[in-house]
């Protein structure tokens, strides 16, 4: 199956393509899709009602970014397994882990941004991961569960926020943010 996905103006110039199976059309994927939407099996598009985004604070390290976003979403499969898809398999029988079902959007702003963001999802009660300034101190998961314990909300220094929910509710979290690039 092919799956297409665009974002925004900078997606009107670029598309990410996912394939697990070829499909040819007559037609380029490029100029028929729209943010959120998926080919099936019978060419139809499919619409997302959820989103999953990940905010980045723009002054992070390249390592940072990929360092953060990996861990924040590694949160969201456990606690929202209806994200996650069916495993996959090669052509020759072996087998791979599970992953999204559906495209992660990475976006980065200003502290300001990220901070209001945070307050939106927390207002929406939205599921989310953070991560803080001050795990990057830190070696392991208890570790870094006690140093978000040890900061009240208000003064987390955050710089990374990831979220699931209904599109229109996560595109109001991300609002002020754009995409990462």
């Amino acid at each position: 199956m092919q799956t297409t996905y665009k974002t925004g103006t900078y997606a009107a110039r670029q598309s990410r393509s996912m394939s697990s199976e070829s499909s040819e059309s007559s037609e380029s994927s490029e100029s028929r899709e729209s943010p959120g939407y998926t080919r099936g099996p019978d060419l139809a598009p499919v619409r997302f009602d959820t989103k999953i985004a990940v905010l980045l604070r723009e002054d992070l390290e390249p390592w940072q970014r990929l360092n953060v976003t990996a861990f924040l979403v590694s949160g969201l499969g456990p606690a929202v397994p209806e994200v996650v898809g069916e495993p996959y398999e090669d052509a020759d029988g072996v087998g791979y882990l599970p992953m999204f079902r559906q495209p992660v959007l990475v976006f980065e702003g200003t502290k300001e941004t990220l901070k209001a963001a945070h307050g939106k999802t927390l207002s929406r009660a939205l599921p989310r991961a953070l991560f803080t300034a001050d795990l990057f101190t830190t070696g392991n998961d208890r570790d870094n569960r006690a140093a978000v314990r040890a900061v009240p909300t208000a003064d987390l220094d955050l710089v990374g926020l990831a979220v699931y929910g209904p599109r229109n509710a996560v595109d109001k979290v991300m609002k002020g943010a754009r995409m990462h690039h």
